[in-house]
């Protein structure tokens, strides 16, 4: 008799929120307070003590019961589905979600679903590399070209890239990928932070947090900006004085202006050398980024974080919009389309520096990029990942930061398990953490 195949039992969901806003960790021009927060879904099996699949989506506080809601939709279609078969295809779970005839209509494939969509993809790709006891950059650098194709979703890509090109992208980037996996574990991936530059710091802590950031091996930070401009001029000027001439300072607006602004304010700030502008408007409008582009080269433009799949990422790059690409691991709907994005980005010749920061973003895309050079670019120049030194204490796996490179991670997975105890506390309402603060206000009042 054949044994039993191990199924999914659960999908378990939790509303944790970290109240970041109380020192303005993560200031900027659109957000000037959020609290990071994650809609965080563990998938759970019958194998007693098996691997579990972590994954999540992030947010910024209040709206994120919606988000963890959205997860909670979508447990009928994982609970008693085979583990193995999952783990062999992840793409057949991510086509049947992005395929729902009724959920579609909440998207298609953009918003609050399709997120959602991501955190339970991402949790199962974080439960194939638990099995195969690698890292998933390991798992996805390490698998055959063609199942990687068979992974990606080519659905609306097919005049900027086909099956077979990206088939042969990934067949040319075997080429030296053993070499490329060893100086990634003995140097790391470089990184830049931008944990000097919330909006909500003072000048004095500004300069402070660059100059620690140069000495701790960092040759790019970046700065928020766009609430005014005297301001952002005063601020880069302490930011480069910190820094000195030969490290890059990039700025982030946040989608903060319209296009005409976006041009005038960043050829303002241009004496102080910023290397790129990012998210200077709407994520949505793809001949404005290539409008202000065109406007205020050299300095280059980079988007991304809030591009909502793979169909903006291929317009962005078919109209000439952008000189970075900064792909999030938990926006669009996980890995598979995910690596749709990075092969647009190799068949386009741009670079991918993924956004970060939040809650775990970093301990995600690191992934994505370390398997990007390793199996697809075969390239670090101009490629650096996003680092916020805030939250990892609450990572099983946490990022490990060294001289302003990203170390590769060995531990199985896909480094997206919060540790019970954090989930516990920042459960949101009844955690301890915002019982706490609730407590408190009642004191007050």
């Amino acid at each position: 008799m054949s044994p039993t195949p191990v199924r999914i039992t659960a999908v378990d969901t939790y509303d944790v929120r970290f109240p970041t806003s109380r020192d303005l960790d993560g200031s900027d021009a659109m957000n000037p307070d959020p609290d990071y927060s994650a809609a965080y879904v563990v998938l759970r099996t019958d194998a007693g003590a098996g691997p579990e699949g972590h994954g999540f989506t992030f947010t910024i506080g209040r709206g994120n019961e919606v988000q963890v809601a959205a997860v909670h939709a979508l447990r009928h279609h994982v609970v008693g589905r085979s583990v193995a078969e999952l783990c062999a295809d992840p793409g057949a779970l991510y086509r049947d979600l992005v395929g729902d005839s009724q959920l579609r209509w909440l998207g298609p494939e953009k918003g609050v679903m399709h997120m959602a969509i991501g955190a339970v993809v991402n949790a199962v790709w974080d439960l194939a590399a638990r099995r195969a006891g690698k890292p998933l950059w390991r798992l996805l650098a390490e698998s055959e070209p063609e199942w990687l194709v068979a992974q990606t979703d080519f659905r609306y890509l097919s005049d900027a890239l086909t099956p077979d090109e990206a088939l042969t992208l990934l067949r040319r980037g075997r080429d030296g990928a053993a070499a490329r996996t060893a100086r990634l574990l003995e140097r790391g991936y470089p990184a830049y932070t931008t944990s000097a530059g919330w909006l909500g710091y003072d000048d004095g802590k500004l300069a402070r947090l660059a100059e620690r950031a140069v000495a701790d091996g960092f040759r790019q930070i970046k700065l928020k900006v766009g609430a005014d401009l005297a301001d952002d001029l005063r601020r880069c000027r302490v930011a480069r004085a910190a820094v000195g001439p030969d490290v890059r300072l990039a700025l982030d607006a946040n989608q903060r202006w319209d296009v005409a602004e976006a041009i005038r304010w960043t050829t303002a700030l241009a004496e102080c050398d910023p290397y790129w502008i990012e998210e200077p408007t709407s994520p949505d409008d793809i001949l404005g980024h290539a409008a202000i582009r065109r406007a205020v080269a050299p300095v280059k433009v980079a988007t991304g974080e809030h591009t909502q799949n793979r169909v903006v990422f291929k317009q962005l790059l078919q109209a000439g919009a952008l000189d970075i690409l900064q792909l999030d691991a938990a926006r669009v709907a996980g890995v598979n389309e995910n690596l749709a994005v990075l092969l647009l980005a190799a068949k386009f010749g741009v670079p991918v520096c993924p956004h970060a920061g939040g809650v775990g973003l970093c301990e995600l895309v690191q992934h994505l990029a370390m398997f990007d050079y390793v199996a697809v670019s075969g390239s670090t120049e101009d490629r650096v990942i996003e680092y916020v030194d805030h939250l990892h204490e609450h990572f099983l796996d946490p990022v490990v930061i060294r001289a302003g490179h990203y170390a590769a991670p060995t531990a199985p997975g896909f480094s997206a398990a919060l540790r019970p105890e954090s989930v516990a506390y920042h459960t949101f309402p009844g955690g301890a953490c915002w019982s706490a603060d609730e407590s408190r206000k009642g004191q007050a009042t």
